[in-house]
C-alpha cells in the first residue's frame, strides 16, 4: 500500500513513490529501536560502572581500565568477548618477555583482565582458573637508622615536616596521613583514626608525642584559613559516599576539614561549591627526596621507607609482632614477619661468627 500522501495525490510524493516504498518496505523488515532510547553503554564504561558498583578505589577503576584498553589495542582493537585463554597468555607474555614488568605489575594486569571476562562480560569460561600468576619474589624493604631519620625530619620544615612526623611516628602511608581529617585526631587519647586505608578497611593508631603540639598548633593556622574561606563563601570539602546527600552543610563544617589542606581552591563543576582538596602527595614526595639527597644519605628512601622504619625499629624496641600488626593494619601476620629480617639483631639476636673473632 502507498503511503496516505501519495494516496492523497500528493505530486512531490509521486514523484518519489517507489522510493518511499522501498523506505516503507525496509523499515517493516528491520527491527524497532526507539529513535530517542540512549545508546548502549560502552565496554570501557561498564567496566567503570562494575568497579563502582563493588566500591572499588578511584585508582583501582584507572588502573583495571588502562590494562583492559591496552589489551584491546595490544590485539588490533578487537572486542574481548572474541578473543580468550591464547590471547590473555599472549598479551601478559608480552609484558613479562619484551616489557620486563614486575611479577606484582603482570598480576595487576591479569586481575583487570580476570576482572573484565567474570564481572563484566558475565563468561564462566573454564580456562580463567587456569592461567598462571607470576610469583613475587620476597623482597627486603629498606630501612632508614635512627640517625637518617631525624637527619631527614630536620631537612624538611613546615607542614610536610609534620607529615613526615606521621608517616615515621605512627606507620601511615602518605595518602592515609593525607586524608585524615580533623575528627580523626584524638589529642586526649593520644590516637589517630585511619578511615578506608588499604583495602577499605579502618584502624586505630598512635598518636605520637612528638607531633602532638605541633600538630596542635597546625590545626589553628588551618582553622583561621577555614573560617576565612566561610567568610568568602567557600569552606567546603569533599564528603565520602552520598554523606553530602544525607548532610547537605557537613562538607563546610570543621571536623570534616582536611589536616593538611591545599593552598589553593577550585569550583566543583556538579555542584558549585568553591572547595579546596588535601595536600597533593607529589609535595611531600619532592620534599622528601630532596632531604635525602642534601643529607648524603646513600639510600632510595622515600616516604613509603618511614612506614618500614617504623615497624622496624618498634620491633627493635621489643614491640610484639602481634601489635605491630595491628598499628600497620596488616591482614596477615606473614607481611608484618618481614620486618623481623632486617633487625641489626636478628630475630633471635643471633650473634654473627665473625664477631667472635679477634682480628686486627
Amino acid at each position: 500500500m502507498l503511503p496516505p500522501a501519495v494516496r492523497r495525490g500528493n505530486r512531490r510524493c509521486i514523484r518519489t513513490s517507489t522510493c518511499c516504498v522501498r523506505a516503507a518496505a525496509l523499515t517493516s523488515l528491520a527491527p524497532w529501536r526507539n529513535p530517542r532510547a540512549p545508546p548502549p553503554p560502552r565496554l570501557l564504561d561498564r567496566v567503570r560502572a562494575a568497579l563502582r558498583t563493588r566500591h572499588c578505589s578511584l585508582r583501582t577503576e584507572k588502573a583495571y581500565v588502562g590494562w583492559i584498553r591496552r589489551y584491546i589495542f595490544f590485539h588490533a582493537k578487537r572486542h574481548p568477548a572474541e578473543m580468550g585463554a591464547a590471547e590473555i597468555t599472549r598479551f601478559l607474555s608480552d609484558l613479562a618477555i619484551q616489557r620486563n614488568v614486575a611479577a606484582s605489575t603482570q598480576n595487576q594486569a591479569l586481575s583487570a583482565l580476570l576482572f573484565l571476562y567474570r564481572d563484566v562480560l558475565e563468561q564462566e569460561l573454564p580456562w580463567l582458573d587456569d592461567i598462571v600468576r607470576a610469583k613475587s619474589p620476597m623482597r627486603i624493604p629498606a630501612v632508614l637508622t635512627r640517625e637518617e631519620v631525624q637527619a631527614i625530619i630536620d631537612g624538611l620544615d613546615g607542614p610536610t615536616r609534620l607529615l613526615a612526623l606521621l608517616l615515621y611516628g605512627a606507620g601511615l602511608r602518605i595518602l592515609e596521613a593525607l586524608r585524615l581529617r580533623v575528627k580523626d585526631v584524638d589529642f586526649n587519647r593520644n590516637q589517630i583514626t585511619v578511615r578506608s586505608g588499604k583495602g577499605g578497611k579502618d584502624r586505630v593508631t598512635m598518636l605520637p608525642a612528638a607531633v602532638s603540639r605541633d600538630l596542635a598548633k597546625h590545626l589553628e593556622t588551618i582553622r583561621d584559613q577555614h573560617e576565612a574561606d566561610l567568610r568568602a563563601g567557600a569552606g567546603w570539602v569533599e564528603l565520602p559516599w552520598a554523606l553530602a546527600r544525607k548532610y547537605p552543610r557537613a562538607g563546610r563544617e570543621w571536623i570534616w576539614q582536611w589536616i593538611f589542606p591545599a593552598t589553593r581552591t577550585y569550583l566543583h563543576r556538579e555542584t558549585g561549591q568553591r572547595r579546596r582538596h588535601h595536600l597533593h602527595e607529589s609535595v611531600l614526595q619532592r620534599a622528601v627526596k630532596e632531604a635525602v639527597r642534601s643529607k648524603g644519605i646513600p639510600k632510595r628512601a622515600t616516604c613509603h621507607t618511614f612506614r618500614h622504619s617504623f615497624a622496624t625499629h618498634l620491633l627493635e624496641d621489643g614491640a610484639d609482632i602481634r601489635t605491630v600488626q595491628e598499628l600497620l593494619g596488616h591482614r596477615d601476620v606473614a607481611t608484618t614477619m618481614i620486618y623481623t629480617h632486617v633487625l641489626n639483631r636478628g630475630p633471635a639476636g643471633v650473634l654473627s661468627p665473625a664477631d667472635r673473632l679477634r682480628l686486627l
